[in-house]
């Protein structure tokens, strides 16, 4: 259960960290015809990013605090993500679209998910004392 759990946050963190990378720092520099370089830059980035967070998942203990830790900021980074590019993707014509993720999808989601690791940590915690 570990591994799928595992697959399915690298399935949201890759694409999230590929776009961002190679979208902000890289659209603020002239390179031309030279693309290439945003390109691998983002794929580096997004190369250890994966690595880190496919290790961090594997090793975390499973203590109260790293749990609503996990759990704030996986929801968090979902709500972010979904609220800043999805505006971009379903209303281009609207300018102030990713201000949805920046200051309620995001902060919300960070939230619902600290609370959510919570509860997955209580509820876990007396499985885990009954056996």
């Amino acid at each position: 259960m570990k591994f799928v759990w595992r697959l399915l946050v690298l399935l949201v963190v890759v694409p999230a960290t590929y776009f961002f990378i190679y979208w902000v720092p890289f659209s603020l520099v002239p390179l031309g015809e030279a693309r290439w370089i945003a390109d691998v830059g983002a794929l580096l980035c997004t190369a250890f990013v994966a690595w880190f967070v496919w290790v961090k998942l594997g090793s975390a203990d499973q203590g109260m605090i790293s749990s609503i830790f996990l759990g704030a900021i996986l929801i968090g980074g979902i709500g972010f993500t979904a609220g800043f590019f999805g505006p971009m993707i379903f209303a281009p014509e609207a300018n102030q679209g990713p201000l949805l993720g920046l200051l309620i999808t995001g902060p919300l989601g960070f939230l619902a998910g600290g609370i959510a690791g919570f509860f997955y940590w209580t509820f876990r915690g007396k499985k885990a004392q009954a056996q």
